[in-house]
């Protein structure tokens, strides 16, 4: 006879958003909305815990979250994001379009009299029907988006947060992680 595994409520309820995390855009920008406030509690709450352990269960739930959700059915990140870019990237974008450095920072980059330049256009002019034109050679914070996998998550949950309405990773993620530490029962 076969051992049944008895599951308690709060590991059924995080099993099933694991393994169907949410993605419609609308439900997630109205979700957002409704938990401001619950969200900055969260901000707090994450002061008392172990940023070592929130690192990792972070990392945990990005990679399994990450896994299920196919991002170029989504690409809001694109649509929303003013990304930097650094000189070397103008450099490899410019070699890549085989433009000038010029013309492709008078194209597609906004440079700062200090020199530090951004993405030109809300939406990213590389964005077309949801997929990256220059994937290849995408910029390091298009790469690295959502930065769920670096360190210090708990210091950097005011920018995360920013953009939880906007990526259904992150939105996964952090309602996951709510959960998991026992400051949420149930979605």
């Amino acid at each position: 006879m076969a051992e049944t595994k008895i599951i308690s409520h709060n590991n059924f309820i995080s099993y099933f958003h694991k393994m169907n995390p949410v993605t419609d855009l609308n439900f997630i920008a109205a979700k957002a909305a409704e938990n401001e406030e619950e969200n900055d509690s969260f901000r707090l709450f994450l002061k008392n815990s172990s940023s070592k352990k929130v690192d990792e269960l972070v990392h945990q739930l990005n990679d399994e979250i990450s896994s299920q959700i196919d991002c170029t059915q989504c690409g809001n990140c694109c649509k929303s994001l003013m990304i930097n870019v650094s000189n070397n990237e103008a450099e490899e974008l410019a070699a890549h379009l085989q433009l000038s450095v010029a013309a492709t920072k008078d194209k597609y980059l906004e440079e700062s009299m200090s020199g530090a330049m951004i993405i030109k256009t809300i939406p990213c002019s590389f964005l077309h029907e949801k997929k990256c034109t220059i994937y290849e050679n995408r910029f390091t914070g298009c790469r690295d988006f959502p930065h769920l996998h670096q360190p210090n998550f708990t210091s950097r949950l005011f920018g995360i947060l920013m953009n939880y309405q906007t990526c259904p990773i992150i939105f996964n993620v952090v309602e996951e992680l709510k959960m998991e530490l026992g400051f949420k029962n149930k979605f």
